[in-house]
């Protein structure tokens, strides 16, 4: 079971930790930390940067660098959930195309429990972006 906890400190802002420790500030008002719902997207470039990551480096790609950028558009109405979602990902060093591509899929099909929890409610696409360094 993975637990969190958020304690409030001052107007829209909350102390937050899980199950690792390491403590966050999420502000609905962005002034002192992010918002919960760029958290969310936060936690989707993680999850599946995790995924790619963990793929290419057993299939021994020479890659020396990997970012992950999401674009979301969210609902007119509340709860304004994520509708679309563009990720992309920016990847360098002298890689095999098929590798990435597959290591995105896999990410996106099987490996992110992120992905698969937003896919409830979003069209979530790919781009990848080769940067040969």
């Amino acid at each position: 079971m993975t637990k969190a906890s958020a304690k409030w400190q001052e107007k829209q802002v909350f102390d937050a930790i899980a199950d690792s420790g390491h403590p966050i500030v999420a502000d609905g008002d962005k002034a002192k930390g992010n918002s919960p719902v760029e958290l969310v997207l936060i936690g989707l470039c993680g999850c599946t940067g995790y995924d790619v990551v963990s793929i290419l480096q057993k299939k021994r790609e020479p890659f020396t660098s990997l970012e992950i950028r999401a674009e979301a558009e969210r609902a007119k109405d509340p709860p304004s959930v994520f509708t679309r979602i563009k990720l992309t990902y920016r990847i360098g060093g002298k890689v095999s195309h098929k590798a990435v591509e597959d290591a995105v899929r896999l990410s996106k099909e099987k490996y992110c429990s992120v992905s698969a929890m937003l896919e409830k409610t979003a069209k979530i696409t790919a781009e990848i972006e080769y940067i040969n360094s």
